[in-house]
């Protein structure tokens, strides 16, 4: 798939609420917003949205917290470290990212009530 339009921080303000709900393929129960899809579409970050659903059944830390910050940061070697915390700027859970063709430095989505959603669309 070309994409025609790369993803811009910009663009994402355009997002503040949602038309559809996405139901994430592999973990049914978690939905995602026009603005998560986006990200995913434009960034080329399906994988993004997957860690995020699979972190929600396999990390206890994470499935305990109601709100959820997501935050992908993309470091000049092409690595990266993905971190989820409760909100209150404390960290639940980190992974390390060995390679991303991510077009940000950083991105930053939220998990709440079974929903991936952009800061903008809360």
């Amino acid at each position: 798939m070309t994409h025609h339009h790369p993803l811009k921080h910009a663009d994402l303000r355009q997002f503040t609420g949602t038309e559809h709900w996405y139901r994430h393929p592999l973990v049914r129960a978690v939905l995602y917003t026009d603005g998560a899809r986006h990200v995913a579409e434009a960034g080329g970050a399906y994988w993004l949205l997957d860690e995020i659903a699979f972190a929600q059944k396999s990390e206890p830390a994470v499935a305990a917290e109601e709100f959820q910050t997501w935050t992908l940061t993309v470091r000049e070697d092409s690595t990266a470290t993905l971190a989820c915390g409760d909100g209150n700027q404390h960290t639940v859970y980190s992974k390390e990212i060995g390679y991303t063709d991510f077009p940000l430095p950083e991105i930053t989505l939220y998990y709440s009530n079974s929903v991936i959603l952009l800061p903008s669309e809360w």
